[in-house]
This record gives C-alpha cells, structure tokens and sequence, in this order.
C-alpha cells in the first residue's frame, strides 16, 4: 500500500488567511514537545521534523496575532507587546531547529503566540475582532 499525501503551495498566503490555525492540533504537538526530557526520546531526523511542524504552527499563529493585533489603535500597549513578541518570534523562526531544546523553545513560543492572541483579540474592536476570529 503507497502512503499519499498532499502539498500546497501557497506564496501569496491565501490558505492561511482563509483557514483558522487548528489550535487543539498545535496544543497536543506543544504538550508532546514539552513532555521531552531526554533528547534521547526522540529520533535525530523527527527533531527536525517536529522542528518544522512547530515552525509552521507558528508562523499561522503569528499571522493571525500581527492580523488581531492591527485592528487595535496605534497607541495601545496590547499592541505594542503584541508587536515584541512578533519581532520576538521573528529571531526564533528564523534559526534552524537542529536540537530538542531548540523544539521545546518553539513550542513555548507557541504557547506565548497564542496567550498574546487571546489577550489581542478579547480587546479587539467587536464588529472587526469577530471577522478575524476562527
């Protein structure tokens, strides 16, 4: 039996910007991250896999904070911290995952990401918070 899968390529965006991330799906891979304690438990090449699953998790979620976030004034300190841990998750992001603390790292980062997007979103504007939310 051949195992077939699908992949999308997707430059300009549309996906994400048209499908909510899958929240409960990131928090399992988040608890199974963290719940690491040797980087014995996990095999060097699913390191990098894992690696690039969280990445992706992240990124989603840093779009729909930076998304979230712009509907707030400019002047508003939900934004501006929001706006830190954007940059924040930016430098993260852009380093190779090669080890399990780097994963853990990741995996706390999407546990920040989504804390922030819970906070941005429940002060939103109404009308626009509820266009932007899943």
């Amino acid at each position: 039996m051949t195992d077939s899968y699908s992949a999308f390529y997707d430059p300009d965006g549309r996906l994400a910007a048209e499908l909510p991330p899958d929240r409960e799906t990131h928090e399992r891979v988040v608890r199974a991250a963290l719940a690491w304690a040797s980087p014995l438990d996990v095999p060097a090449d699913d390191v990098v896999q894992i690696g690039h699953l969280l990445a992706g998790a992240a990124w989603v979620v840093a779009d729909e904070v930076r998304a979230s976030a712009a509907l707030l004034p400019g002047n508003d300190g939900r934004r501006l911290f929001a706006e830190i841990i954007l940059k924040e998750a930016d430098g993260r992001l852009a380093i190779p995952c090669t080890s399990l603390h780097r994963v853990q790292n990741r995996a706390r980062l999407i546990r920040a990401l989504y804390e922030r997007l819970d906070r941005v979103r429940a002060v939103a504007p109404s009308g626009e918070a509820t266009a932007a939310a899943p």
